[in-house]
């Protein structure tokens, strides 16, 4: 089977497919507007991932694309983020449509659109589906939970998944592998794999390693080449101290050390309850956004240390295995964590797009 990456970043799309079908998958196109993405890609996957911007490739009569039998991809996600979903002119809501030129030129007759939870249901999400069907696609859209296909991360994803010879809704979304753990085990049998094991936790996925070292990505073999800290300021330090235990947020931080809290903390009164908070170690980690590494961004203290968490607990939390080679300097490694589609997320989207395959080969 013949895969198409687009908006692919390092490849944890990618990835997942590869993990699945194994040989039986041959990557043949990848396509990212970030240079070390694209570098990450094809130290993983081979090389075949063009830099660049997909509308100025596209216009390009020098540039083929590719035979393909699925394309995946992520067209980038801001414009639906909850910041910008009011926002009516922001153009990279329309980076769908040149997805759709690829799908058309590639021949391609699955393919596999994923974004923000806040796409579904949107004016965007209904021109993408009439797009889909004009061109002769079935589709299944659904709103899928990482932390429910044993990815360490309540990460909520939209994905829309296309078909031109099958119903996908027969497939898709794929039953869940892991559950919320509330003291009974689920029994939809349509919902849930027959032996579906607990959401997988913090510790589950950071615990075996020491404690970071330096600022900079590491001279050293995986996983402690990303295992690296930063420098906080002693005000920080502080901070992080008045709020030793899980589960703590920058509330407890007004409470207990009202001193020091900033003024726009204070002064906001609601919301942003994950801001400077610490992660527990029994459950998953939150959303890992590409600036992971600022405790003021979100949940993204260490349970115990403190500190926030490393490059190597962020890919671990994506649950990018260690051996995956990530290319650039830190910020730039930390843009392609945060905004990579989790591996085991995809590597269970990839088993139903089989399944959908398959039916389809046993109709025909």
């Amino acid at each position: 089977m013949r895969l198409i990456d687009l908006f692919s970043g390092a490849g944890g799309f990618t990835l997942g497919f590869v993990q699945h079908f194994g040989k039986r998958l041959k990557p043949v196109w990848a396509n990212d507007f970030d240079a070390d993405a694209a570098a990450s890609y094809e130290t993983n996957f081979g090389p075949h991932a063009v830099y660049g911007d997909i509308l100025e490739l596209l216009a390009d009569p020098e540039i083929e694309i590719p035979e393909a039998d699925v394309v995946i991809g992520g067209p980038p996600c801001q414009g639906f983020s909850l910041l910008n979903k009011q926002r009516t002119d922001d153009p990279r809501k329309q980076l769908w449509r040149p997805y759709f030129d690829v799908v058309e030129r590639s021949g391609a007759t699955t393919f596999v659109m994923e974004n923000v939870r806040y796409l579904l249901n949107t004016l965007e999400h209904r021109l993408i589906i009439e797009t889909a069907e004009s061109m002769g696609f079935k589709t299944a859209s659904a709103l899928l939970c990482a932390a429910d296909y044993g990815v360490p991360q309540v990460r909520y994803r939209a994905v829309i998944v296309g078909s031109r010879n099958g119903d996908p809704h027969d497939v898709f979304p794929p039953r869940k592998t892991h559950f919320k753990p509330n003291g009974t085990k689920p029994l939809d049998f349509f919902e849930y794999e027959v032996e579906p094991e607990p959401w997988r936790t913090v510790r589950d996925a950071i615990v075996d390693l020491p404690e970071p070292q330096g600022t900079e990505i590491r001279d050293e073999p995986p996983p402690l080449n990303l295992h690296f800290g930063r420098n906080p300021t002693p005000m920080s330090m502080e901070r992080y101290r008045a709020i030793p235990e899980e589960g703590m947020n920058r509330f407890d931080l007004q409470r207990l050390a009202p001193e020091l809290t900033p003024a726009c903390w204070i002064n906001k009164k609601s919301g942003g309850t994950d801001l400077f908070g610490r992660l527990w170690w029994d459950r998953p980690a939150f959303t890992i956004r590409t600036e992971f590494f600022k405790p003021e961004k979100g949940r993204y203290l260490h349970p115990k240390q403190h500190r926030p968490i490393t490059h190597r607990e962020a890919a671990r939390f994506q649950s990018f295995p260690d051996d995956f080679v990530f290319k650039g300097k830190k910020i730039k490694v930390a843009r392609q964590i945060g905004n990579a589609v989790p591996p085991l997320l995809a590597r269970k989207i990839a088993a139903a797009i089989e399944e959908l395959i398959t039916d389809e080969a046993t109709r025909t």
